[in-house]
């Protein structure tokens, strides 16, 4: 894919003055024929038909001639909105309350009053009701009156994250994962991040009562602009199990750690005891696709579609879907999903890896897993189609010279060829096995026979999911499971052609010496082989010379050109998002190739350890070992020294000296960095960890004894080590903090809280809701506990929260206590303020008077 050159997204485009083709300028937006709000009469809907379409999907018999008028009708509907509740939220069970008792009945009364609304409801198949639906769509949620409160409800816990909002059926893939606390879980293409979300959710849910899970999740995507998406999505989930990274799915680093690698120092000897090869216990292949699946909430798909859509992409989802398999643990489990209903991306793709692994993956039955979920057995035939013409066999296609088909499109994947050629080549040069050839005339009798052509797979093991059986979208999944180590299969494209896929890949591939020493092992599987082959590997490496390199990354360059603009395509049909990448500009393959050539130049004959930072437009990922900083952090905050320290604070600023954030990761991240330095750097990474403490920068900040404050995002983590800087308030003084963002000393309710605020150290702390009548502060919080960062100036305690945050704690604090107290205490009485008096100074109190300045202070603080 070549990383996208082409792409028009990329904003460095725009800046070199080319014209933004998707943006219409504000001048024509009167007379634009697709704008609703224009002045023409003339302005009609998207058209939700296709010709094409409808010959396509008939023939290939997606559903049974009876169902197509009902299927049809569903498709040109718009797509019921659908969210999920996050299960690790400290108000998942307040949340979902809401939703089943006020939420459900209040709308519900107004579906029988008005007729035209149905209430909400939880996804049957989705566990523990936590996953809901709206049967109305979204322009309803945004334009009905009646659905106001219901909508500013999902905005704002969407913000937080107490909520995502995710299409039904993306939320099915995660669920066959079967995904436990302590495995490693590669999402192959995450962006935009929903189901990524969904896997860490499942991750901490499931090991609740542990400090951090042992697993962990790595999300990976190819575009830029998509990663930050990704980023901006899991974000909300404040999590340190996630690393995110940037590489082509199909080309995604193996990482595999050199045994015989020795410095002689004890810090190689220590990081050798961690895991040798990055290896995954679950992978999640949710290949890019035509996404014809998702017509009912992207109705413009239907002008654009067209049959071959999704021949440009089969050979592409096959290389992601391998690289998948290959990267999985033995006895692991990969899930394969598209949004198409195109069986040559999904039926075909599926039918070729199974093909090419022969025993060692299978497909899994899951028909006894989510029994409440509809879904229909995979196509086990189809045909595939190309410039208007139907081809029943690969036999068709070689004589009407169709270059882009090839055999593992059609059911049976074979390769109609004369066999009378000694060396059986195919017409791309491939090799072909005799097994797989069949003579025209020697199997084959007639057309009608070619139609008939049947997977002997046992494809029927997938699934499909139709939009009208449950009024969803439609999606593709299949589960397959490694039973043992992947055969020996030589990369067609280095091995026959000569051709080396990426740079990166260029150090794994061995000169042709190399290769001859290798084929004499007599080796039975990849993975058994590892060890002889790294030996042999890392020798043919001196022999690799810059003209080789030179010459390899043209030849990448012609090739992936076409395929550049087919994804790309298929790409701007996605959501992408415009914002600018923190580190830059997006790169593309060309330029890091470059910077790898220079790196390899600079190394000379012998390869050595890659620096920090190697990636162009990407921060360093570097451990923080700044003991001055991390004692008087443990020192002022009295932090228990069962906390784990060491080796799990990273920072991506390469000086020391001016480091503003410093992040927390997980034992299991912690590895896959460990590995990651081993190797030479062969991870982009864009984000890892969870931001723990931040450097306050104010004039206040620089006089405390510690300039680092504990983050929002990093307090649930280490709240329980915490022993100094931490105060427990009443419910009646947590609440004015929330209300009032700053109140001084004197003017808290509970004067001795008051005088407790007044005796801190002049810095950051950290305040806890007092649990019903407990008044003692020598109690063990813990990450379920509901805490504050606060600052405690001279005179004041002022929150260091957002004021979204503010408003969301007060709303879910008011109705615990009204709920508690069986709903006789009105949110007044809590001293909960409408939002808009509380900001134009109406009604305001004393109280809040002489402090409004802080608020405004401490909000711009607050507002990172």
């Amino acid at each position: 894919m070549g990383g996208r050159r082409g792409s028009r997204t990329q904003r460095k485009h725009f800046k070199q003055s080319r014209e933004n083709v998707w943006k219409r300028p504000k001048t024509e937006s009167s007379s634009d024929p697709n704008n609703p709000n224009s002045n023409n009469p003339a302005w009609q809907p998207f058209a939700t038909q296709n010709p094409s379409f409808d010959e396509y999907y008939r023939e290939q018999g997606i559903v049974s001639p009876e169902e197509w008028d009902a299927f049809m009708e569903m498709l040109r509907k718009p797509l019921p909105a659908a969210f999920r509740i996050n299960a690790t939220s400290q108000f998942c069970e307040d949340i979902r309350s809401q939703l089943e008792n006020d939420f459900m009945k209040s709308l519900q009364a107004e579906a029988i009053e008005g007729g035209d609304l149905e209430p909400i409801k939880p996804l049957p198949w989705y566990p523990d009701n936590l996953a809901w639906q709206s049967n109305f769509s979204r322009m309803q949620l945004r334009k009905n009156q009646t659905l106001e409160r219901f909508h500013e409800f999902l905005k704002l816990e969407t913000e937080i994250g107490n909520i995502s909002r995710q299409e039904a059926v993306s939320m099915v893939p995660p669920l066959f994962l079967d995904v436990r606390p302590d495995h490693f879980v590669l999402d192959v293409c995450a962006a935009p991040g929903s189901k990524t979300f969904q896997l860490l959710e499942i991750i901490h849910h499931s090991a609740k009562g542990r400090f951090l899970p042992d697993g962990m999740v790595l999300a990976n995507d190819l575009d830029v602009q998509r990663c930050n998406l990704l980023i901006h999505q899991t974000k909300r989930m404040c999590t340190a199990n996630l690393i995110v990274t940037n590489h082509e799915g199909q080309h995604f680093p193996g990482c595999r750690s050199h045994k015989n690698i020795s410095n002689g120092s004890d810090t190689t000897n220590n990081l050798e005891q961690s895991i040798p090869q990055l290896l995954f216990d679950r992978v999640l292949c949710d290949v890019p696709c035509s996404g014809d699946g998702t017509l009912r909430k992207a109705p413009d798909i239907w002008r654009k579609w067209n049959g071959g859509m999704g021949n440009g992409l089969h050979c592409l989802q096959i290389h992601i879907a391998m690289r998948g398999l290959s990267l999985l643990k033995v006895g692991g489990r990969m899930v394969y999903s598209t949004c198409s209903m195109n069986p040559v991306e999904n039926e075909a793709v599926v039918a070729e890896i199974l093909r090419r692994c022969g025993g060692s993956v299978e497909l899994v039955d899951v028909s006894n897993e989510l029994p409440q979920l509809i879904r229909r057995p995979g196509l086990t035939k189809w045909k595939v189609r190309d410039k208007g013409v139907w081809l029943p066999s690969y036999k068709d296609a070689r004589k009407l010279q169709r270059n882009g088909i090839v055999p593992s499109m059609f059911p049976s994947g074979k390769n109609y060829a004369d066999l009378t050629n000694n060396n059986q080549k195919s017409e791309n040069g491939e090799s072909v096995n005799a097994e797989d050839v069949v003579q025209p005339d020697d199997t084959i009798s007639s057309i009608d026979d070619l139609e008939e052509e049947v997977s002997d797979l046992s494809l029927q093991l997938c699934m499909r999911i139709v939009p009208h059986d449950q009024n969803t979208g439609a999606f593709f999944i299949a589960v397959l499971q490694k039973v043992s180590h992947l055969p020996a299969i030589p990369d067609k494209s280095a091995t026959s052609q000569g051709k080396l896929s990426t740079r990166s890949e260029l150090h794994e591939n061995l000169s042709d010496q190399a290769a001859e020493e290798i084929n004499g092992l007599e080796v039975s599987s990849v993975d058994g082989a590892d060890e002889k082959i790294l030996e042999v590997a890392s020798k043919a490496e001196e022999n690799i010379s810059e003209m080789a390199l030179e010459a390899a990354d043209e030849k990448i360059s012609e090739e992936t050109s076409e395929v550049d603009e087919k994804i790309s395509e298929v790409a701007l049909e996605a959501d992408l998002v415009d914002d600018e990448p923190a580190g830059g500009a997006p790169e593309s393959n060309s330029s890091e190739a470059a910077d790898k050539k220079t790196d390899s130049a600079k190394t000379g004959e012998k390869r050595k350890l890659q620096i920090q930072g190697k990636w162009k437009g990407v921060d360093p990922v570097l451990f923080f070992q700044d003991e001055t900083i991390i004692n008087s952090i443990k020192a002022f905050y009295g932090i228990d020294e069962s906390f784990p320290f060491t080796g799990h604070l990273v920072t991506r600023n390469k000086d020391a000296n001016h480091v503003k954030r410093i992040y927390y990761v997980s034992k299991s991240v912690k590895d896959v960095l460990d590995l990651n330095f081993r190797v030479g750097q062969q991870l982009k990474i864009t984000s890892v960890g969870l931001k723990m403490f931040e450097r306050q920068s104010s004039r206040e900040g620089s006089l405390a004894p510690c300039s680092f404050r504990i983050s929002s995002e990093g307090l649930p983590v280490i709240l329980p080590y915490i022993t100094k800087q931490i105060l427990y308030a009443s419910p009646a003084d947590f609440k004015h903090l929330l209300q009032y963002k700053s109140i001084k000393f004197a003017d808290f309710v509970d004067a001795d809280f008051g005088q407790k605020a007044a005796d801190l150290i002049l810095g950051c702390c950290v305040i806890v809701l007092r649990e019903g009548d407990k008044l003692s502060d020598h109690i063990q919080a813990d990450a379920s506990a509901i805490a504050i960062g606060c600052w405690k100036g001279r005179s004041s305690l002022s929150v260091m929260v957002t004021a979204m945050d503010c408003q969301e704690l007060l709303e879910r604090l008011s109705a615990r206590m009204e709920t508690e107290k069986n709903g006789t205490l009105e949110p007044e009485s809590l001293g909960v303020l409408d939002k808009k008096q509380d900001l134009s100074g109406e009604n305001r109190t004393p109280l809040e008077d002489h402090n409004v300045e802080a608020m405004k202070i401490q909000d711009t603080n607050a507002s990172e």
